[in-house]
């Protein structure tokens, strides 16, 4: 009877496998290597697996081997970079993994040396390391193509099913393998097939022969014979069924700047990937590579010059394509505006002196959802393009396109692609079987004729394979398939961008939102706080370097150094929370040495100012500087820690002297042990240590449906993947709420500021929270102190409030996003925690309440329930993620009117970044405001010294939606030279109002 497909498919793999037996012709090991120094034979474990090792060895190919089909075949137990030294004085470098253990060789004899560590590409110790393998190859090029080709038609039948090319392209394989004269020899048989799997599983081999013997001449000729019949085979049918679809192949190597690994390893990891691509250029015209991220560049200057002046070399000769035009591949959730901002300009910048080019494309393949402020800030950055595939991980919904224009919170668009390849996505192979898929997969197909492909190893590093490259040449003649060419990104985009010049594409409006990896707003919480102070530091440093400069003071210096450690900080698996404890570490040295760095900034930027302002007989004199677009009211915290609560008003941008001893508190506070109350609330504590009562006295309303910041612990915050990562819907089925405190105590109680302190304990954690109101105070801060130490337990604060609305408003960069109070659809529902900066709110017209804070981006909205995500302990990538001590302060603030005419921006702003002062003697009372921003309410994002030449560049952003005039008025000696762009270049602009909804608008500045 004849075999079904299935049958002969089957029998296909068998026989197929039967060729890589005779792949190497010859082998011969090598000996004489060393490790540190010391002897160390093949099969012997590593001595030691500390840090970076170093082996050494040197080999000859045997005279009759010629050396184009001789290759390297090395497995030393980890991950390598390979230096092979000729006797000519070339020497050439590869990366060493479980995926590139085969090299080809340029001359016969030739010394190796390497740097290796015992780990495997994800970061994995090899905890018994050997030097497995070392010995030249002397390969049978017809039996590995044939055996390639072979290989690959198995793949093309199993994704084709039951396509009609199927039993033809099985019998073009039967074929060309039956014509094979193929050796049967019992001894030498036996010894090359002795490591298949079936005859691993036999009780006893026979003793087996030495060295067996290859194919004879006749033999191999039949081999040759049989490829070319079936590559003859292939293109006939080819021409029956040609290829459907295109494909351009991006080659690509995703490496994680830091992740299962520290960073010291990915300086390694790039060294070894780089390498290993340029080898492949050298030996394949048709190769393209691509790869992002400005800071992998700038590292390669200090580590490898020479690699980065080859790189260089590719780069002008189109073969290796940088693309991104951003710093790092960055978390976009969680980063403020003008740090997305910084990413762009720092990125674009470098890319243009080190490569002479800007760059079109966005590459962000990992990123846990987007911003809605990315695309008017990449439009402005010169980006024209964005590209990503996490959207395809959501595990509700599946996002409705893959070519698409994705416009963001003011308006602007660029042109989205998503591929979707269920064959490891952004890591994809070359093969018919990641081909078919990701072509059936991609929806515009009907509106664009070709998707993109990226292929190679990722994430830890390595990228395309000498396979791969082969692989591709040979599927060009393969029927039904898709086309699938190497090419360029920015190529697969020109030609997209025609396509939507031409048709209607889709769009996508606001954020996107990764449904999935929603605890990375939360995890590793206490680097999020130091990540958000540095960025408030740096902005605040520049500014009040930018305003003592305007009043007469030297030009500040450009902080992009200590901008660069916080933009690398922000990287997608740095922030979020999904790195090694190693990884930690190191982001909380740097973050903590930024801050450090910018405070010195400021205490130099308000020196500076002290110099330059009139001398007059205030004795102590009272410097306050405020770093925002918003009047505020005189709240401090002097060095001596006493703290200022007045009914003065600052001035915005401005530094101001007051006399100390002239400051009055603002009246009306008044505390006891569980009451608090000023001019503006009436703050009840309950005996459960939570909010009873919260009255806004102005509009009388209460502000609270139930008791406020509810603590509430859900121990059973286990999900099913990705511990760091995800939150499981169903985390809320069991909470226990913190309402026994151990102590409820008034602990201050002044004219400036009254605190009542709680304390709560859960299991072998502690929780200690000051309810902090000062004199003039809208808000109620709530000082958190956490000892943290219980694992996989998740700690949130509820916060249920008297207002009802279909949607909260959540502060985002440059703006605001509303999501849904309800879960009507599954859109809806799957929302259940979602990124907000520095405030949540829920307003009816007339009055809402507001929750703000300093440090945390994990929040919900569900009915009239505020929620926040405090502190969790998941115990996979780092067991003792969040161990210990943190300290942050998130608010409660009732308002009247809707949330951008209550205030509530202004008070976020103010808890994230409180005035600074400094004190002097023998000063006049004056205040400098060297610049005044009126009209249609903005924010400030940055005053920051220009990039090119003298001047500064003052950066604002409109962040509720809101159009009209703006004028911008510098003090005498300045005025505004001209509106530029974020690369800070003269803006073109079609007429209108002067600020749009959600416009960032920049400005030069400048003397004369």
């Amino acid at each position: 009877m004849p075999l079904t497909t299935a049958q002969r498919l089957d029998r296909l793999k068998v026989r197929t496998a039967e060729l890589s037996y005779w792949r190497v012709r010859a082998a011969l090991a090598i000996h004489n290597w060393t490790f540190e120094g010391t002897e160390i034979a093949i099969g012997q474990a590593w001595p030691h697996r500390n840090g970076v090792v170093h082996f050494a060895s040197k080999a000859t190919v045997p005279s009759d081997w010629p050396l184009e089909e001789t290759r390297l075949q090395l497995d030393l137990g980890g991950e390598s970079l390979i230096t092979l030294a000729f006797a000519d004085g070339e020497s050439e470098s590869f990366g060493l993994d479980p995926y590139h253990q085969e090299f080809p060789l340029k001359d016969r004899s030739f010394s190796i040396a390497t740097d290796s560590v015992a780990r495997f590409p994800f970061g994995e110790q090899n905890r018994q390391p050997k030097l497995n393998r070392a010995q030249l190859g002397w390969i049978d090029l017809p039996v590995h193509r044939l055996h390639l080709q072979l290989r690959q038609i198995v793949e093309a039948i199993e994704a084709l099913g039951d396509h009609e090319v199927v039993p033809h392209m099985l019998d073009a394989a039967e074929t060309a393998l039956r014509s094979l004269d193929w050796p049967s020899a019992t001894a030498p048989y036996i010894a090359r097939t002795a490591n298949a799997e079936q005859q691993q599983k036999i009780w006893q081999l026979p003793e087996l022969a030495e060295s067996p013997a290859g194919l004879s001449e006749e033999e191999r000729a039949t081999v040759v014979a049989a490829h070319d019949m079936l590559v003859t085979g292939l293109k006939a049918l080819q021409e029956r069924y040609p290829q459907n679809g295109e494909l351009l192949l991006t080659g690509h190597a995703h490496i994680d700047l830091a992740w299962l690994w520290p960073y010291d390893e990915t300086r390694r990891k790039m060294r070894r990937t780089f390498h290993t691509a340029l080898s492949l250029m050298e030996r394949s015209p048709d190769f393209r590579f691509n790869q992002s991220t400005a800071h992998y560049y700038a590292q390669m200057e200090a580590d490898d010059p020479a690699l980065l002046t080859r790189i260089k070399e590719k780069v002008a000769a189109g073969t290796w394509e940088v693309i991104g035009g951003m710093w790092v591949e960055p978390d976009t959730n969680m980063p403020t505006g003008e740090s997305l901002v910084r990413q762009i300009l720092y990125g674009q910048r470098y890319f243009e002196k080190t490569f002479g080019a800007r760059h079109q494309v966005c590459w962000l393949p990992d990123c846990f959802g987007f911003s809605g402020a990315l695309p008017q800030l990449l439009r402005q950055g010169g980006i024209e393009s964005f590209f990503t595939i996490k959207v395809n991980w959501s595990e509700t919904n599946k996002f409705p396109y893959d070519l698409f224009w994705w416009e963001g919170l003011d308006g602007s668009r660029v042109l989205a692609h998503v591929f979707d390849n269920p064959m490891e996505g952004y890591n994809g192979f070359v093969r018919p079987d990641c081909y078919l898929p990701t072509w059936k997969n991609f929806r515009a197909k009907t509106l664009h004729d070709t998707s993109l492909l990226a292929v190679g190893y990722g994430d830890g590093g390595g990228g395309v394979t000498p396979e791969m490259v082969e692989r591709e040449a040979q599927l060009r003649d393969f029927p039904a398939i898709p086309k699938a060419r190497w090419g360029k990104v920015g190529d697969f985009f020109t030609s997209a961008h025609r396509t939507a010049r031409e048709k209607q594409l889709p769009a996508w409006s606001g954020e996107i939102y990764l449904e999935l990896h929603r605890a990375t707003l939360t995890s590793q919480s206490g680097v999020k706080r130091l990540h958000r102070r540095a960025e408030r530091a740096l902005i605040t440093a520049e500014t009040l370097g930018s305003i003592a400069h305007m009043a007469g003071a030297a030009a500040p210096l450009s902080l992009e150094a200590d901008w660069r450690v916080t933009l690398k900080n922000e990287f997608h698996d740095i922030l979020p929370g999904s790195s090694i404890r190693e990884v930690y570490r190191d982001a909380e040295r740097e973050l903590s040495d930024v801050i450090d760095h910018a405070e010195a900034a400021q205490k130099q930027a308000m020196d500076a100012v002290v110099t330059v302002l009139p001398k007059g007989g205030i004795a102590e004199a009272l410097i306050v500087a405020n770093p925002s677009l918003d009047a505020r009211p005189l709240r401090a915290t002097l060095a001596d820690g006493t703290v200022l609560s007045t009914g003065d008003i600052i001035a915005p941008l401005s530094i101001q002297v007051l006399d100390r001893a002239a400051l009055k508190p603002a009246g009306g506070l008044r505390a006891d042990a569980s009451r608090l109350e000023n001019e503006h609330l009436v703050v009840v504590i309950g005996a459960d240590g939570a909010v009873q009562s919260l009255v806004h006295k102005a509009t009388g309303r209460e502000a609270l449906a139930e008791p406020a910041n509810q603590l509430w612990i859900y121990p059973v915050d286990k999900p099913r993947n990705w511990d760091a990562w995800d939150i499981d819907a169903d985390y809320a089925e069991k909470g226990i709420r913190l309402d026994r405190p151990e102590s409820i105590e008034l602990v201050e109680s002044g004219p400036h500021r009254a605190v009542i302190k709680v304390v709560h304990r859960y299991r072998d954690s502690s929780v200690v929270q000051r309810y902090v109101l000062t004199a003039n105070a809208r808000r109620l801060d709530i000082e958190t102190h956490i000892d943290w130490h219980d694992r996989r337990t998740f700690l949130r604060a509820l916060n249920p409030v008297a207002v009802r609305a279909r949607t909260a408003t959540f502060e985002c960069a440059y703006g605001v996003v509303s999501r849904p109070t309800h879960t009507n659809t599954s859109w809806d529902a799957a929302m259940f925690e979602a990124v907000a900066h520095r405030f949540v709110d829920l307003s009816e017209p007339d009055f809402g309440v507001a929750l703000l804070n300093d440090a945390k981006y994990g929040h919900s909205a569900r009915g009239n329930v505020l929620g926040i995500s405090l502190v969790r302990g998941p115990i996979y990538p780092d067991p003792l993620a969040d161990e210990g001590e943190q300290q942050f302060t998130y608010a409660l603030l009732p308002h009247a009117g809707a949330w951008h005419s209550g205030g509530v921006r202004e008070e976020a702003d103010d808890l994230n970044q409180p005035m600074v002062v400094a004190t002097a003697a023998n000063l006049a009372a004056t205040t400098l405001a060297p610049v005044t921003v009126t009209g249609t309410p903005v924010a400030l994002s940055a005053v920051k010294p220009a990039e090119e030449g003298d001047g500064l560049v003052l950066r604002v952003y409109e962040p509720a939606g809101r159009r009209g005039g703006l004028s911008i008025e510098p003090e005498s000696g300045w005025h505004v030279a001209e509106a530029v762009n974020l690369m800070e270049e003269p803006a073109k602009r079609d007429a209108g109002p002067d600020i749009l909804p959600f416009e960032v608008r920049s400005w030069k500045l400048k003397k004369g």
